[in-house]
């Protein structure tokens, strides 16, 4: 079985070990040893754990890392790390492929941006950096959900405006429907159990056919959904969302910088 070594116990690396778990055998390393003893209790699985890498040093030759710490602790987990990775993978948001090579040494660096559906295997992964490492990096986090690889970073900072927020941005949706149906009358358990049955349903939906295409064969000539639709476009909220994405995407640009 093959190994990848994890840096980081947090609920990303957690996600990502789950779904790595059963393929391959998991080397993760943290700074506290009762976190990362009850990270191991949590999964169910027996890891190889290393705790004390920040007083002394690890070692990363020819071992292929997940990065998956807080972003701004890469200066400091960089500092007592040596070697040379064989591949390094970083999910730290807002973090260049060149800061990566600025503190750590590798010979081939991925950037990952997972969602938070990630602690479901449903994450949404964009994926890019060296094209020779695609197929393995496509591999690693397709344990996690669903992945795109994508050409550049500038793709990959619109990609986490769009699926990396996009969690945070559908639980206002998902709330806002809810709200209705209370303010319609609707006791609040059965307005949100709707509404999870709703998102549920939407899935398989807009996996198989065009957004458009959904919207025209749920709306009928003046039907319950066009008066619905039409409320929505007078409250801006088309232009609410792209603006989202958009404001979105430049805070991931300057994060970078």
């Amino acid at each position: 079985m093959k190994q990848i070594t994890i840096i980081g116990n947090g609920n990303m690396a957690f996600a990502i070990a789950q779904g790595l778990s059963k393929e391959y055998r998991l080397q993760v390393v943290g700074r506290s040893l009762e976190k990362l003893k009850e990270f191991e209790s949590r999964l169910g699985v027996e890891v190889e754990i290393v705790s004390d890498y920040l007083d002394t040093s690890f070692d990363i030759s020819g071992r292929d890392v997940i990065l998956a710490v807080k972003p701004n602790n890469l200066s400091s987990v960089a500092k007592s790390l040596s070697g040379k990775a064989n591949s390094l993978l970083s999910v730290l948001a807002g973090t260049t492929l060149l800061s990566l090579k600025e503190k750590i040494e590798a010979e081939s660096y991925i950037r990952a941006m997972p969602n938070l559906s990630a602690s479901f295997q449903k994450s949404m992964t964009s994926i890019t950096g060296n094209p020779k490492d695609r197929e393995f990096a496509e591999e690693i986090f397709s344990y996690i959900g669903t992945t795109l690889w994508l050409d550049s970073e500038s793709d990959i900072d619109i990609a986490t405006a769009i699926a990396g927020s996009g969690p945070a941005y559908l639980s206002l949706v998902a709330e806002a429907l809810a709200d209705g149906g209370v303010k319609a009358g609707l006791k609040r358990r059965d307005a949100e159990t709707l509404v999870h049955g709703l998102f549920n349903g939407f899935a398989p939906l807009i996996e198989n056919k065009k957004a458009s295409v959904v919207k025209d064969e749920v709306m009928s000539p003046k039907g319950t959904t066009a008066y619905g639709y039409s409320a929505l476009e007078e409250g801006r909220v088309r232009t609410a969302f792209i603006k989202a994405v958009e404001s979105a995407f430049n805070r991931a640009v300057e994060l970078g910088k």
